[in-house]
């Protein structure tokens, strides 16, 4: 991937992830009780931390990285920079290991780029808890890797 693609779907993953996580100073507990801060970090985080807008920023550009990477390790078709972003948003998400071992990730390997759609919005759940919020982000990441927005 070269520097440009990279800029491409990190610009893309950026305002996605941005739009439905949005961002919080202050450590506070997601729909499910979860300490979240920033873009949705809930790794390490405590009630009562807090972080600046810099150190947001900085949590989500590692962690969109990292999504990459796993993202990059368990797919092994093309992707143009909307399908990408729309993966790696889903992965920062729900994490590597439930992307790599998800059906939706067979599937794609598979060839089946159209199953894509049908596999996200299966992932609407939070401690078994259907969140209005998660559908509409999966219909927003469907839409993204179909390239019905860009």
């Amino acid at each position: 991937m070269n520097s440009k693609t990279k800029a491409g779907w990190i610009g893309i993953a950026v305002a996605i992830v941005g739009t439905f996580e949005g961002l919080r100073t202050v450590a506070y507990r997601d729909p499910v009780g979860i300490p979240t801060i920033c873009f949705g970090e809930t790794k390490g985080v405590k009630m009562g931390d807090r972080a600046t807008l810099a150190e947001c920023e900085a949590m989500l550009a590692d962690s969109l990285q990292i999504a990459n990477r796993q993202v990059s390790q368990c797919t092994d078709v093309p992707l143009n920079d909307n399908q990408r972003a729309a993966l790696v948003s889903f992965t920062y998400n729900v994490g590597g290991a439930a992307y790599c071992t998800s059906t939706l990730v067979r599937k794609l390997n598979a060839g089946q780029y159209g199953a894509v759609c049908g596999e996200l919005a299966k992932w609407k759940y939070a401690k078994g808890i259907p969140l209005p919020g998660l559908a509409r982000r999966r219909a927003a990441e469907c839409d993204l890797f179909m390239g019905r927005v860009t």
